[in-house]
Order: structure tokens, then sequence, then C-alpha cells
């Protein structure tokens, strides 16, 4: 079992999280902190597996908090869960160490397939933040190359997935916009990553909007 500790100012809202993650059978919380400082302090003490990290906070906000806690845990997994849909926070939390970015009007549901999606080495970002990163790899990067790199042509079917990719979905959201089982997206989405020469679902991404695949 994966624990967690929560971060974040709002006493409601860590019990809200609390009383939710109680219904994952693969999560327990270990914690809760009110500030950065109290975050840092009992990341050194308990060791979660993940950490679900708040941007505004006082005493420390969560970007501090982050860089002081993967300076001694490098290998904790913090997640920022913020309202903030503003980008320089996003950058910002990344930069810092952060392993994925969600908004917390996200379903429970959603958050646990992120959370599931990043223990595999996923980078979890909401759909909107996700735009917001291949937008500024598109401003950052190279112009494309004249022809496609990967050894074999994506499907009709693959296409439709990598672009349901782009917009940030998760698989259970693809599996139910094409109508297939969530086991069948899994497969052709290790054959988009293979086909992409990608690693992780960003990465694909990046590449299909680089390539242009994908608008």
């Amino acid at each position: 079992m994966k624990t967690i500790l929560i971060a974040d100012d709002h006493v409601l809202f860590r019990e809200g999280m609390r009383n939710i993650i109680r219904y994952w059978n693969d999560y327990e919380v270990v914690g809760e902190a009110s500030n950065g400082r109290e975050a840092v302090q009992m990341a050194k003490e308990l060791q979660p597996d993940i950490i679900l990290m708040d941007i505004s906070m006082p005493v420390m906000d969560g970007i501090r908090a982050t860089q002081r806690i993967m300076n001694d845990l490098p290998s904790t997994r913090i997640v920022m869960l913020t309202m903030s849909e503003d980008e320089d926070d996003l950058f910002a939390s990344i930069r810092s160490g952060a392993r994925g970015y969600v908004l917390k009007d996200t379903p429970s549901k959603r958050l646990h397939d992120e959370l599931r999606r990043m223990l595999d080495g996923e980078a979890p970002l909401s759909g909107l933040m996700a735009s917001k990163v291949l937008k500024e790899f598109g401003r950052s990067s190279s112009p494309p190359p004249s022809q496609p790199n990967y050894s074999e042509p994506l499907t009709e079917r693959e296409l439709e997935i990598l672009k349901l990719m782009v917009e940030g979905l998760s698989n259970s959201e693809i599996a139910d916009r094409v109508c297939l089982s969530e086991n069948t997206i899994k497969k052709h989405i290790r054959s988009i990553l293979e086909k992409c020469n990608s690693s992780n679902r960003v990465e694909a991404a990046v590449y299909a909007v680089r390539e242009g695949l994908v608008n």
C-alpha cells in the first residue's frame, strides 16, 4: 500500500481528501501538513511515497517546500494539487521537482488514475495544464523534421487515441470516448509510445505536436 502526505492549509480540504483516499484500497494517508514548513518536516519523518501539495500556503509555499523536499528526498513523488491555473506556478512547480500538476476540480476517480499512472512513470497533468506544457515545448523546440522518424506508421485508431492523449484524457476517459475497454486502450498506448520512441505520455504528446500528427 502506498502512503500519502497531504499538504494544504484548508482543514476541510484535507479532511475531504482523507475521506476520499480512505475508499482507495491501494493508498493510505499517513499525515497532514497545514503549511510548507510542516510538509518538509513531516516528509523527512514519514517519508511518504506521494505528497499532494498545495501551492498557496502560509509560512512556506508549496513550491519552496517541494524544492527542499526534493533536495533531501529525491525519490519522493510530489503532485501539486491546486486551484492555480497560472503558467508561472505550473513551470515553477515542474522546475522545483514536482512530478505532476493537477487542478482541484479534478474528479476523485481521475485523480486516482493519475496517481497510478505517476507510479508507472507518467507525469500527471490536468488537461488544461497539459496544453500549456505542450505550448511551451512548441515555443522552445526546434522545427520538426520533414519526415516522421518513427519506425512504423500509426494506425488510424492509434492516431485517434494519440489526439485524446494530447487533450489530457485519462485511459478510462479515452476508453469511454472511443467505446473500447481500458485494457485495449493500454495496449494501444504501449504501441504508440514504442512507435513514437517515447517513454511516457507527455513525451508522446509533445512528439505528436512537433511532427504535426495532431493539431
